[in-house]
């Protein structure tokens, strides 16, 4: 029990993550692009569909909901910024989660053969699906930026603190596949579940809509749900240009870090049975 409330051990464990992660840095990215370009091997468009796939579901998000539907978001926010870039700020960072996960579900699974090699560091498996996921992310931000400077001619000053979320959203989504693949790795329904969560995800979280047009109390069910700190973040940066949500921030940040730390622990724990189960 006391290794549990020990700090010192805690420090320990987190300094032995970081330091098997950069040991292995030049391994996970190698595997990180090759998860990139097998994806799409042998197609006819080949790597068109790491930009061509997420692209058009933005597109049908953005043709629904802001042509179809002409949603908007009025009153007094203090933005100049369109319906749009309030859509995008939020589902791109939520695709790229989604995506994650559904990869990270199985990764062991999958990777049975590396699994079972001793000297294998199989700790890298979920970090390198996560940097894959993040790698077609920027290039839908980098579509985003562009977007913001075609349509409005500048760009918020707050663009710069991208790549501080971007690094907490890393951890984040590392924590989560780190439980996941693991236990995913003895319930193989969790794959299923996982892929139910995405379909409705979306909808759970304030991307389409603004958190006072939720009726009453279903609203207490969008600040139980994690995943929305982090899009209010993503909307203060790309969208707001401004901290408008401040408590959005810690929760995100300290939570981000408590998940990556956690979801090691587990995946340690559960990993020495991983051969005994594939």
């Amino acid at each position: 029990m006391s290794n549990y409330i020990n700090p010192k051990n805690h420090f320990l464990d987190f300094r032995e993550l970081l330091l098997l992660l950069t040991r292995n840095r030049q391994l996970t990215l190698e595997m990180a692009k090759r998860e990139i370009s097998e994806r799409y091997m042998g197609q006819i468009l080949g790597t068109f569909w790491a930009i061509g796939h997420p692209l058009f579901i933005m597109a049908v998000f953005v043709f629904i909901f802001a042509y179809v539907f002409k949603m908007k978001i009025g009153g007094n926010l203090p933005s100049q910024l369109d319906y749009t870039t309030y859509l995008l700020s939020g589902l791109i960072p939520w695709m790229c989660f989604q995506e994650s996960m559904s990869k990270g579900v199985t990764v062991i699974l999958v990777n049975a053969n590396l699994v079972k090699q001793v000297v294998f560091p199989i700790e890298i498996l979920p970090v390198k699906g996560v940097l894959a996921s993040l790698v077609t992310m920027l290039l839908m931000m980098a579509i985003l930026v562009i977007y913001v400077l075609v349509t409005h001619h500048y760009l918020p000053f707050s663009y710069a603190l991208l790549p501080v979320l971007i690094f907490f959203q890393f951890l984040a989504m590392a924590g989560v596949c780190f439980i996941f693949s693991s236990v995913g790795t003895y319930f193989r329904d969790l794959k299923d579940v996982i892929q139910v969560f995405n379909f409705a995800g979306i909808y759970m979280i304030p991307i389409f809509y603004l958190p006072a047009q939720v009726p009453g109390k279903l609203k207490l069910l969008l600040y139980a749900n994690p995943f929305s700190y982090m899009i209010w973040c993503y909307q203060d940066v790309l969208y707001f240009g401004r901290v408008e949500h401040r408590w959005a921030w810690v929760v995100f940040i300290s939570s981000s870090v408590v998940i990556f730390y956690a979801g090691y622990r587990i995946f340690r724990k559960l990993k020495i049975m991983f051969g005994n189960v594939l």
